[in-house]
């Protein structure tokens, strides 16, 4: 028996497959009609062989929170997101604008502060940062460039405005898990590959290889680059051990790392020691030179400061980079394209209040009941109010944190993330999802096609972070006039 599309509501969220009218969205015809012709039990086969290949290739995240086991088998949806190609140019050019100036802005605030001077950024902003290095004062990485890799977030809401929610510039984590979507649905439904112009994804690990090489400070035909990561029991080390393996490059621990007396880097062998050129790490910068910052961390390798500052390794993303990666400096990264590019966005910021500022704080203290409040520097979903969804006594705890710490909140509309057709429990239902794109950044930038959907595996709710319960699918970004 084939699956009912019958009951399938898009009411109230703008829906990426199908319109209010029922009709498939532009590009989204033939898989709309593929699907309508699976019945239940081909579908549960599909499904069951997809978790089936993540389990066997070992696809897995870590929740903290768990008690027990630590790892979980990725959750993954089959059915995929679709996004047509002439859409995505444009969201292309809007992202690549954004992180350029994203990386001036970084570049500027290490270096002679224009933009405060200006007064286009507030310097008490600046001031109450928890990401700001003052150890990264006065270095000027390899093409200006700070954050190498970065992952914006973007939603659609209800009238289908494509809004960026935020940017990640620390060290970014899913782009594995874009990859591995990808390689387990060409495996589930090959015959849809055929069929369809699906833009690839699977060069993203070339690209990353290159555009590390680039930043060496060695003229040399294959430089030493390393996937620096804190071990097992961190939630991505999925990721740095797929992308160390995809690349072909060491992923070592700090322990397998040290500084010379040359201020150089070096990575033990069982040769002896290897000059490394190009540090691609996950650590967090409290964590990365004991010397310089958190003197108890194992995690990272002491002098390697040293070693960055004077120009004799390349560390990606540059540490320093998070000063961006900031809630309340998010809301000014419009006014900082309109400054170092004398261009307007391409893409939109989502509505934002600063609780800092005292009229908008009142806003938000006045309205907790309509709005989502964040943290600034919190990721995961973790430390945030969605507060329609919250009882009073949430509500109240929120404004004292507010009224406590203002500079570390803000607080946006809610917005009726976009849904799409998600497979629960046999049968068809639509669930909220986000996008995150990846974009390298060296001597040129690119951003990858599509990127890693997420989805709120839970009916209703609008936390898509798998730690919080959400899931995956597949990101098409199709070639397509019409259907």
């Amino acid at each position: 028996m084939a699956i009912s599309w019958n009951d399938y509501s898009t009411e109230g969220a703008f829906d990426e497959l199908i319109g209010p009218s029922g009709r498939a969205r532009a590009g989204a015809g033939k898989i709309m009609q593929y699907l309508r012709g699976l019945n239940d039990t081909d579908l549960r086969e599909r499904r069951e062989a997809a978790e089936l290949a993540m389990r066997v290739m070992g696809i897995t995240f870590t929740v903290y929170s768990d008690e027990g086991g630590i790892d979980r088998v990725w959750p993954f949806d089959i059915i995929p997101r679709i996004i047509s190609a002439r859409e995505w140019q444009t969201t292309d050019d809007g992202l690549q604008q954004r992180v350029q100036a994203l990386n001036m802005f970084i570049a500027d605030i290490y270096g002679d502060q224009r933009i405060i001077e200006d007064k286009v950024f507030p310097e008490e902003v600046l001031a109450q940062s928890v990401n700001f290095r003052e150890q990264c004062m006065g270095v000027k990485p390899a093409f200006g460039v700070w954050a190498h890799i970065c992952g914006s977030d973007l939603v659609r809401d209800a009238d289908g405005t494509l809004y960026v929610l935020e940017d990640n510039l620390r060290v970014p984590s899913g782009v594995s898990y874009m990859l591995e979507n990808r390689f387990v649905m060409k495996r589930v439904f090959p015959e849809l590959f055929e069929d369809y112009s699906i833009l690839p994804v699977d060069g993203y690990s070339t690209r990353l290889f290159d555009m590390l090489a680039s930043l060496s400070p060695r003229p040399a035909d294959f430089p030493t680059i390393v996937v620096l990561t804190p071990g097992i029991y961190n939630s991505a080390y999925f990721e740095h051990s797929y992308l160390a393996q995809q690349m072909g490059v060491e992923l070592v621990a700090g322990s397998d790392l040290f500084v010379g007396d040359d201020d150089c880097v070096y990575m033990r062998t069982i040769n002896g020691r290897a000059q490394v050129d190009v540090i691609y790490r996950r650590v967090d910068d409290l964590f990365l030179d004991p010397e310089v910052f958190n003197p108890e961390s194992v995690l990272g390798v002491p002098g390697i400061m040293r070693a960055w500052r004077k120009g004799n390794v390349a560390i990606a993303n540059a540490p320093g980079a998070g000063v961006a990666d900031d809630k309340v400096v998010y809301a000014y990264v419009p006014q900082m394209i309109r400054y170092y590019l004398d261009q307007d966005p391409i893409l939109q910021n989502v509505p934002t209040y600063l609780c800092v500022d005292e009229a908008q704080r009142a806003y938000v203290l006045a309205n907790l009941d309509s709005l989502v409040v964040k943290p600034a520097n919190e990721s995961g979903g973790y430390g945030m109010m969605v507060g329609p969804a919250a009882t009073k006594k949430t509500r109240s705890e929120f404004a004292e944190l507010i009224k406590k710490d203002p500079r570390n909140y803000i607080a946006q509309p809610t917005l009726s993330l976009s849904t799409a057709p998600t497979l629960c429990d046999g049968h068809v239902e639509p669930r909220h999802i986000d996008l995150r794109p990846f974009i390298l950044s060296a001597d040129n930038r690119h951003v990858t096609r599509g990127g890693l959907t997420r989805v709120a595996l839970k009916k209703g709710s609008l936390v898509v972070n798998s730690s919080q319960g959400g899931g995956s699918k597949d990101t098409w970004i199709v070639e397509t006039g019409g259907h």
